[in-house]
């Protein structure tokens, strides 16, 4: 579960900076975009994988996926079957890192 709030909160943060500069819009949607980073740092700060490395390649999975279904719900950009592969293969991964026996 804390992967997919860093996730919302990473591509919520980041998604504020593409809309300030990329869609134009008000400066001031950089407050709640950096407010969203910081979150995401902290949020992914609480994993209870055994080091950093660990949790950000785990994480990375979770992001894709979450950066896909962003782009569906927010943008309206419906994913096709490459995007829904590519999210699959990346959870895949994640699992393998974070379930692997060690």
């Amino acid at each position: 579960m804390i992967f997919v709030l860093a996730a919302l909160c990473e591509i919520a943060g980041c998604f504020a900076f593409w809309a300030w500069w990329r869609l134009d819009r008000s400066p001031w949607w950089l407050i709640p975009g950096i407010a969203a980073l910081i979150a995401f740092a902290w949020l992914l700060a609480q994993s209870d994988t055994g080091g950093a490395g660990r949790a950000y390649a785990a994480y990375g999975g979770v992001y894709v996926l979450g950066a896909v279904l962003w782009g569906w719900a927010v943008e309206g950009l419906v994913p096709d079957r490459f995007d829904l592969i590519g999210a699959t293969l990346c959870i895949a991964g994640c699992a393998v890192i974070l379930f692997g026996p060690r």
